[in-house]
């Protein structure tokens, strides 16, 4: 006969089973497979299609005196287009300069991938230093930049972004994730208003993916509209010791 001490406190078939499918480290593996985006199968390249995203319309802002602002910006952009989805990268104030050369990696990656296209609209040199470029130049070029920008974001709110694009068609007939690169550069050196960039995004209709990068100093007119906002901050950088720009790290 068994030990009613015993048997009055063991838990009931399941119960076991059930409790460690809901704590932690004890989890039954199968149900974890279940209740991930996987289900437990490692991902793998596969073909790209045309495709539309189904939770996209979060406003991104990435900002920091860190290096890897546009790089993270360009690691989304990518990725959505490995899903199908039509991209744009619309740069700002990345005009060139003499301390690189007259080619981007990012440029020439991105003309390779289908759905994933970018243009630039900043001026020669930077705006600010004393390298010989006019700063009016580099006000025009960004006035310039944004008018695009409101033209992209107008064509993206016209066209029926719940249905996938032809890659190869021009992002004025719509875009699904647009990438305004250094747009908050353009505004910390009064080159654009704030105003503007905020009503620029107020405009932006809600299912079209919109990040903005750039400045060292926080966009505060922006915190409150932002979805995700992420400080790249710097604790060492090559180039404070002297180092240039390189070849497939910076360009």
């Amino acid at each position: 006969m068994s030990d009613p001490s015993t048997t009055d406190t063991a838990p009931e078939a399941g119960a076991e089973a059930e409790s460690d499918t809901t704590s932690g480290s004890g989890a039954d593996p199968e149900t974890v497979r279940r209740n991930t985006p996987g289900r437990g199968v490692s991902p793998e390249a596969r073909r790209v299609a045309p495709d539309a995203p189904e939770e996209f319309g979060l406003v991104q802002v990435w900002w920091g005196d860190g290096k890897g602002k546009t790089t993270a910006a360009l690691g989304m952009a990518f990725r959505a287009a490995g899903h199908g989805f039509r991209v744009h990268v619309l740069q700002f104030m990345k005009g060139g300069a003499d301390s690189v050369e007259a080619v981007r990696g990012e440029y020439n990656a991105i003309a390779a991938v289908p759905g994933l296209s970018y243009e630039n609209r900043g001026h020669y040199g930077w705006a600010g230093m004393a390298d010989g470029s006019d700063d009016a130049d580099h006000a025009a070029a960004a006035r310039a930049g944004f008018d695009r920008a409101r033209e992209l974001v107008d064509a993206a709110a016209a066209a029926d972004r719940s249905t996938p694009f032809d890659p190869d068609a021009p992002p004025e007939e719509g875009v699904h994730m647009l990438v305004l690169d250094e747009i908050l550069y353009a505004v910390a050196m009064e080159l654009l208003d704030a105003d503007d960039v905020l009503a620029l995004v107020d405009a932006a209709p809600d299912d079209l993916e919109l990040v903005l990068t750039g400045s060292h100093e926080e966009p505060t007119y922006l915190l409150d509209r932002a979805d995700l906002v992420t400080e790249v901050r710097k604790s060492k950088h090559p180039m404070d010791a002297g180092q240039r720009a390189r070849r497939g790290t910076e360009y």
